[in-house]
């Protein structure tokens, strides 16, 4: 036998023998990993925050594996959460270096850069335009979108999937490039419609062996096993169009003198006063920062209104109840108002309920330790992924009894919103300096699309042969974004005067 092999089989026994005498402790209890491997096999399967889930209801709410060397914490407790990634946001901001992201070509992405000084630059030009103040000066455009998305649901209900999505692409894209889409077959919709799948699908945790080995990177993509060059290759395609074809379209506009007041021009407005390498690293961050809206911007908020319409299909008390408040606020002459919202508490805890039901992104993005932590006596390693398992926080017992029913009053204590349950957006939009930088955008969205598809229309399920009502099946995808299964539902004005309204109001908006 040559020296080589027994040197590399003396190696293998030394690092087994220390693998597994190596003292845990100190480490947060989870599945005794196997040599090697690790924790490969505990990964999940499909469903991510059903499978953690799982996991925490066995080893408790801090659940640590080591999947071929990276170790990973699992929180399941939002408490744990905000004690983390909240209070200690300076050691857990970081983010791991995908692989993936790297080879598809979205590490221009600012919600999976590394934490450091390119990262807050990103940060900071974004926030810009969608801080609480900021915001409030995009109403105008999307009481426009909201009415004309009422008048696409009255006329064609059966695609309200479709309208859905419709409605918050136009809002993003007129907000980051003052681009007006098309009404149907939109290829910018369809751009960042196949953008947010690609950056999803190289997401879905232990999906790539490549993320543990990185060397495996140098496969070509014709060899067998290198289906992640595929991928990864079909991701460049499509991340290019988002990125490149809006920014160009608006750009060119501004040559000619008929672009519309935004996120591009208000930056390149900025860019036309700065020289050399000022004015191309700050084109480089305006170029991501319009993209990042617009590619995930628009994607979340849909999801969260299609998993909307399902309970409106499935829950028609729901309906009733926010009718008879919306008409003692706001009547039959009018659509409801960015101003209504203190007024309304039943509306608003149908969209923290929303929220809640349905986790939109079930583990959201990994956070990485950036040195070793001490927490409630565990010790937890420097690089640690870090997974809060925002499915598990939904789906808590503890702070909402009976999680899998749709109920509202959870939010509600003597005709008000109760401060003393967890509002979901807490966990919702991300934790401490990696936060959703863009909530309040779409939680004003969110506000008006919910409270005037209440207000002016009846979402119900269709019938059967019998005529009984056929209640959608709920049945969420897997992936980074959750998204509801299709169903199909009845859409139709509730009452002439709120037919009345919807076209009379889309009139005066065009």
């Amino acid at each position: 036998m040559s020296l080589w092999v027994v040197s590399l089989s003396a190696v293998l026994v030394i690092c087994v023998v220390h693998y597994w005498k190596s003292p845990r402790s100190r480490l947060p209890p989870g599945p005794r990993p196997l040599p090697f491997i690790g924790n490969v096999l505990d990964m999940p399967k499909r469903y991510a925050g059903t499978d953690f889930g799982a996991l925490t209801n066995k080893y408790g709410d801090m659940v640590y594996m080591n999947v071929l060397g990276q170790p990973m914490l699992i929180l399941g407790s939002h408490d744990i959460a905000l004690d983390l990634l909240e209070k200690r946001s300076a050691l857990y901001s970081d983010r791991s270096q995908s692989t993936m992201v790297h080879l598809g070509g979205f590490d221009w992405i600012f919600s999976t850069m590394s934490y450091g000084a390119w990262w807050r630059r990103h940060r900071r030009a974004f926030h810009q335009f969608f801080n609480l103040n900021a915001v409030v000066e995009l109403r105008s455009m999307q009481r426009t979108q909201v009415n004309h998305f009422l008048h696409r649901l009255l006329n064609a209900p059966d695609d309200f999937s479709d309208h859905i999505r419709h409605v918050f692409a136009a809002m993003i894209m007129h907000a980051a490039y003052g681009i007006q889409i098309a009404e149907k077959d939109d290829k910018y919709v369809k751009m960042a419609e196949d953008g947010i799948a690609a950056f999803s699908n190289l997401l879905v945790p232990g999906k790539y062996l490549v993320e543990q080995f990185p060397v495996l990177r140098f496969l070509p993509k014709w060899m067998p096993g290198a289906q992640f060059q595929r991928d990864a290759a079909d991701a460049t395609i499509v991340v290019h169009g988002v990125r490149e074809v809006p920014w160009a379209r608006t750009v060119e506009s501004m040559r000619e003198g008929t672009a519309v007041a935004s996120m591009t021009t208000t930056m390149m407005e900025h860019i036309s006063t700065l020289e050399g390498r000022d004015a191309e690293e700050e084109e480089t961050i305006a170029r991501n920062t319009t993209a990042v809206a617009y590619g995930g911007g628009a994607d979340t908020t849909f999801s969260l209104i299609q998993a909307f319409f399902l309970v409106l299909a499935s829950f028609p008390e729901v309906q009733e109840k926010a009718r008879t408040e919306l008409d003692a606020v706001v009547g039959p002459h009018r659509l409801p108002d960015f101003n209504d919202r203190d007024a309304l508490p039943y509306v608003c805890a149908v969209i923290k309920e929303c929220m809640r039901w349905h986790a939109i992104a079930p583990l959201g993005i990994p956070h990485r330790l950036i040195q070793d932590d001490e927490y409630r006596g565990y010790l937890i390693p420097k690089g640690t992924l870090v997974i809060p398992n925002i499915w598990a926080f939904s789906r808590d017992e503890r702070r909402y009894p009976d999680p899998e029913a749709f109920v509202p009053e959870r939010f509600l204590k003597d005709g008000k919103l109760n401060a003393d349950i967890t509002d979901p957006s807490e966990f919702a939009f991300g934790f401490g300096r990696r936060i959703c930088p863009g909530r309040h955008f779409a939680e004003s969205s969110l506000f008006l699309t919910v409270s005037s598809v209440l207000h002016t229309l009846s979402v119900a399920a269709p019938l059967d042969a019998t005529g009984k009502p056929q209640r959608p099946k709920v049945k969420m995808t897997a992936g980074f974004v959750s998204y509801p299964e299709p169903f199909k539902c009845v859409i139709k004005p509730r009452a002439p005067w709120a037919e009345a309204l919807i076209r009379a109001n889309d009139q005066l908006a065009a």
